[in-house]
């Protein structure tokens, strides 16, 4: 994924900042990161643990507890993000392949192996890791994945305020006599949008059980 960023950025430059879909890609990629770094962090506690002498318990148990901590605020953190990206990667997919390819496709932002690849590899790797893991996925959440929406709607608000001249979707234009539907419009399709992707984690939470009752859940 970071490679498919990179050859946005190499081809369009930086700019390519200003789409919902580079934004929503980032989120993904952050999330896989700190996935490796906890990873990683886990293995070298445990080595740290494993080299502690026996007799050294009450050590142990202190290495465990301070990296139980730091693992909760982690994972809370974690979950935050992934909720956020499974309505974000719902919602941009659908925009792209409903709306902007039917209707809108422009040469920055049309079909071309690029969008193909950055629109299927988003909810391709997702989807990967919500078979992999067990992480709740609750309705009040949707909150944080609206607030993402609206981040990036202040930050196109903001950027045209100091002068930024085109916008990267046509149904963010202020000027438009149709603009309070379309974003009433955006603002509702997050509901289906986070519901979808919630409706595929309790189908897998159904379905496993049943597929693989050997399986060890943590």
């Amino acid at each position: 994924m970071a490679a498919l960023l990179a050859w946005d950025v190499i081809k369009w430059d930086a700019s390519i900042f200003v789409y919902y879909t580079e934004w929503t890609f980032m989120l993904v990629i952050i999330y896989f990161a700190m996935g490796i770094v906890a990873s990683v962090y886990g293995c070298l506690i445990h080595l740290k643990e494993l080299t502690l002498e026996t007799d050294e318990d009450v050590v142990v148990e202190k290495v465990g507890d301070e990296f139980r901590r730091r693992l909760e605020v982690c994972g809370c953190f974690m979950q935050t993000i992934f909720q956020t990206s499974a309505g974000a990667v719902v919602l941009t997919d659908i925009v792209f392949w409903l709306v902007i390819v039917p209707f809108l496709s422009t040469t920055r932002f049309g079909l071309n192996t690029l969008t193909i690849c950055m629109h299927t590899a988003n909810a391709g790797f997702l989807l990967l890791e919500t078979l992999l893991n067990s992480l709740p996925f609750p309705w009040f959440r949707m909150g944080y994945f609206v607030l993402w929406s609206c981040l990036y709607v202040i930050f196109q608000w903001i950027i045209h305020a100091c002068g930024f001249t085109w916008w990267p979707y046509p149904f963010l234009e202020l000027d438009k006599p149709w603009a309070p539907i379309w974003y009433l419009c955006m603002a509702i399709v997050h509901i289906p949008c986070y519901g979808a992707y919630a409706a595929i984690v309790k189908a897998k939470n159904s379905c496993f059980p049943y597929l693989f009752p050997n399986a060890l859940v943590t």
